[in-house]
């Protein structure tokens, strides 16, 4: 390696990163163009990084690089692994592209928001999946799943270093917008609560590319390509779930042997199919609805699951610590989803609606309440915005679930159980909204607008609360009407879920709504009723 272009020995080998490089998996004469490339790019991230480096000459280095690919002339000595690259006739335009990234790099130019952070990770982390697409023979197809996979892996990188890349470098990948939305960038950097909240926020949208991603492996012709990809998708996976619990802050999160090579011996199956990641996902949400989604079977059971985790996805959205603006157009990029479907929840929301008939225009009614939610402040001005609220979020939900129960004729009955248990769920959460400065009762019965905690603190809450129970007392006497008038068997799941919420308002009267408003929980007698009731006993 020529000692006047590198910044030192190379920081990292193939065989030292974080994911695959040029594994096994891959044919020999591939894995030479790839080791090839990969000697330009770790020399370019090298020089980007060094710490002793001025800005202008780390600049400076990489326009030689450049060159070298390029066979132009400069003024420094040559660059022997990038001549090695053209020569080869593989990975120049990729390289040429990441170059970009590491002269942001050399810059500490940062990210603003998450748009930006995913374009930077189109130059520092896409052309790789390109590179890898192009000397496979791989065609246009992979490209949208490689790219998800790309940034993903990218973006888990910057949240596993961000504690070192700030020491060492002073970088920060993370949006500025995001940690403003939290605190600030001291908050992030010294509270592990604000800290926390980004880094959720930010593996949902990371997930989210991972299932973007999930289908890579089985659009691949090359069947060494297809392992490598599972075994890379399924290592991010795990990296994932570590950095969930851990914080990169205190301690290294980081991939084990164990990790790695639990992915490499579930990578000949191509990874969960889109129906397991989506049973996961509903698994590890630990819903209250559970016993009434596991009362189902088979088709009808995987279309609830598939609509409940749009669900919750729509609602991390708007409960995530990005700014208000980033939640709108992660919104509007699940609008799209429902007519091009690009991922596995989306595939398997699709699949829902094709086979029960489910309306696109209660998705999107969902979709128009997690908006309001996304809000900075929440504040409902009347009975009117009340209803429309619940109508959205919850009878949207009433109105597709009968349908894959499997009695569309319900929808009444749908739309007033899901009204009331959403009454319910304002009741029972009415601190942890007041938290977010979301307050769902309505301003016409407190009087007055004011800051969420004053709101909570006037002498008039506890009479609207009660209006709110009235009105909860009166939905279930209005689902039970319309229970009685209908065939009741199809709708077992919803009476599981009515029989719990009713159990929920139950203790919610009893409590009375003075502070400390202990939150109401199910006892084990009646969880396990509930597992009874979900068997059909």
């Amino acid at each position: 390696m020529s000692a006047s272009i590198a910044a030192g020995p190379p920081t990292r080998g193939p065989d030292s990163e974080n994911f695959p490089v040029a594994s096994r998996l891959l044919a020999p004469a591939v894995r030479g163009h790839v080791l090839a490339f990969y000697r330009v790019v770790r020399l370019a991230d090298d020089i980007a990084d060094a710490a002793d480096l001025e800005p202008a000459e780390k600049l400076r280095r990489l326009d030689a690089i450049e060159a070298a690919l390029d066979g132009a002339t400069h003024d420094l000595p040559d660059v022997p692994e990038a001549t090695g690259l053209r020569e080869s006739g593989a990975g120049v335009e990729e390289a040429r592209r990441m170059l970009t990234a590491f002269r942001r790099d050399a810059r500490n130019e940062g990210c603003e928001d998450w748009d930006a952070l995913a374009d930077y990770c189109a130059h520092s982390a896409v052309p790789v999946g390109r590179f890898l697409l192009r000397i496979h023979g791989e065609g246009p197809e992979a490209a949208r799943a490689a790219d998800a996979l790309c940034i993903a892996l990218q973006v888990l990188n910057h949240l596993q270093d961000m504690g070192e890349d700030r020491a060492a470098l002073g970088r920060i990948y993370l949006p500025r917008s995001w940690m403003e939305a939290v605190g600030g960038k001291q908050a992030v950097f010294t509270d592990p609560a604000p800290r926390r909240a980004l880094l959720d926020a930010l593996l949902d949208r990371t997930e989210a590319l991972l299932d973007a991603a999930a289908a890579l492996p089985r659009l691949l012709r090359s069947r060494r390509l297809a392992l490598e990809s599972a075994t890379t998708i399924g290592c991010a996976r795990r990296l994932l779930t570590r950095l969930r619990t851990g914080d990169p802050m205190a301690s290294r999160v980081a991939l084990t042997k164990p990790d790695a090579l639990a992915a490499l011996i579930a990578a000949p199956l191509g990874g969960p199919s889109d129906t397991a990641l989506v049973r996961t996902r509903v698994s590890r949400a630990g819903s209250s609805f559970a016993r009434g989604m596991a009362s189902l079977r088979g088709e009808r059971r995987r279309a609830l699951y598939a609509v409940y985790a749009f669900c919750r996805a729509v609602d991390d959205i708007a409960d995530g610590a990005a700014p208000e603006a980033e939640k709108r157009r992660f919104l509007a990029e699940w609008r799209a989803k429902l007519d091009a479907p690009d991922c596995a929840l989306s595939r398997e929301l699709a699949r829902a609606r094709a086979r029960f008939d489910l309306p696109k225009a209660e998705c999107l009614a969902m979709i128009d309440g997690m908006e309001a939610d996304s809000a900075r402040r929440l504040r409902l001005a009347d009975e009117a915005a009340l209803d429309l609220y619940c109508r959205r979020v919850a009878g949207s939900v009433g109105a597709l679930s009968v349908r894959i129960f499997g009695a569309p004729e319900a929808e009444g009955f749908g739309l007033a159980l899901g009204r009331t248990l959403q009454l319910v769920n304002i009741l029972r959460d009415i601190d942890e909204d007041a938290a977010r400065e979301r307050v769902y009762i309505p301003l016409s019965w407190l009087g007055a607008d004011a800051p969420a905690a004053e709101l909570l603190a006037r002498p008039d809450l506890h009479d609207a609360c009660h209006r709110l129970l009235a009105r909860a007392e009166a939905g279930f006497a209005e689902a039970e009407a319309a229970l009685a008038a209908a065939d009741s068997r199809p709708l077992r799941p919803a009476r599981i879920m009515m029989w719990a919420y009713r159990r929920l308002l139950d203790r919610l009267t009893a409590r009375g709504f003075e502070p400390p408003r202990a939150r109401p929980r199910l006892s084990t007698g009646e969880r396990a009723r509930l597992a009874a009731m979900a068997l059909g006993w």
